[in-house]
């Protein structure tokens, strides 16, 4: 074989194995939907067990029965506390479908903030531009969702709206200081409320956001807050075996775009659980490395002995 066809012939089959790994992320893997679990030690002494269902970026169109299934699954851990960081829908016929699937979630307690895409529809971008700055994109150049409809829902089952807000919640006979910014990705963030004084009677502060910027994670994590919550990384969504992730489409640091890392800010320490979220743009549907995921964060006492409750089959 001449040197000229070995070449084509290796080039022939990292286009097969490209081709291949694309048709696995688009087929398969963005519907291999898991729940992952973390066991956090960080309430006072003596605090009771509080589990907490993360749900993130499930960018929902109306005719995604798989995903509308792995939802209504998520009714059967019983969560104490459930936490939305946004980006529920990708269009608003899905609104209705997306609430009925939530089920009896919605009697839950429940916080949440909004992400572009509770806002404005997806349009099509570019995939070379996560490698080269981000994705923000004017949200008057999309469709405009009826972002209204999605926090009238969410208001109406009870849950708490954190866009740029702070509230006290009694969870389980444990007190949470909670505060929550608007979607950073378009700098809708009100960092005042992210930089408030700590209530001195609650047994932990939490820091919810859409969009983990380093800006927003600096103020939460100054002013006292003990665990942050958030989502739009996608986790890297195409990541590389064995490395991980390798953007997340704003300023943090691709070893933490997914899972428990911890963030410092003026000699201050966090707790941080970014999730990889349940979907994708449906301009950008696949995932490869990455499965789409819920998480549950159970939160215990420093001197708890934990027993985990049985998985869902």
């Amino acid at each position: 074989m001449t040197r000229a066809g070995a070449v084509v012939r290796v080039a022939g089959a990292v286009a097969a194995v490209g081709a291949a790994c694309v048709a696995y992320g688009v087929v398969v893997e963005r519907h291999r939907f898991v729940v992952r679990r973390f066991t956090l030690p960080i309430l006072p002494a003596g605090s009771p067990t509080v589990r907490v269902l993360h749900l993130a970026d499930v960018h929902l169109l109306a005719r995604q029965r798989r995903k509308l299934r792995f939802l209504a699954s998520l009714q059967g851990i019983e969560p104490d506390l459930v936490v939305n960081t946004g980006d529920n829908v990708s269009e608003a016929a899905a609104i209705e479908p997306f609430f009925a699937a939530l089920g009896r979630l919605l009697d839950k307690p429940g916080v949440f903030v909004f992400g572009s895409n509770d806002y404005a529809a997806p349009g099509f971008t570019n995939p070379l531009s996560y490698l080269v700055g981000g994705t923000r994109s004017a949200r008057r150049e999309r469709p405009l969702l009826p972002t209204e409809d999605l926090r009238s829902g969410f208001a109406d089952a009870g849950w708490v709206d954190l866009n740029n807000r702070r509230t006290t919640l009694d969870v389980r006979g444990v007190r949470l200081d909670v505060r929550g910014t608007d979607d950073a990705h378009h700098r809708l963030e009100d960092l005042s409320v992210a930089q408030g004084p700590v209530d001195p009677a609650a047994a932990l502060t939490i820091g919810v956001t859409h969009a983990p910027y380093l800006r927003v994670l600096d103020a939460f994590v100054s002013s006292g807050v003990g665990l942050v919550i958030a989502g739009h990384t996608h986790g890297g969504q195409v990541c590389v075996p064995g490395h991980g992730a390798l953007v997340t489409n704003c300023d943090l640091d691709a070893e933490r775009a997914k899972g428990i890392s911890t963030h410092l800010a003026d000699g201050r320490i966090a707790v941080m659980h970014v999730s990889a979220g349940v979907g994708s743009s449906p301009f950008a549907p696949y995932r490869f490395a990455c499965r789409p995921e819920a998480s549950v964060l159970t939160l215990t006492a420093v001197d708890a002995v934990y027993e985990p409750p049985p998985r869902l089959s």
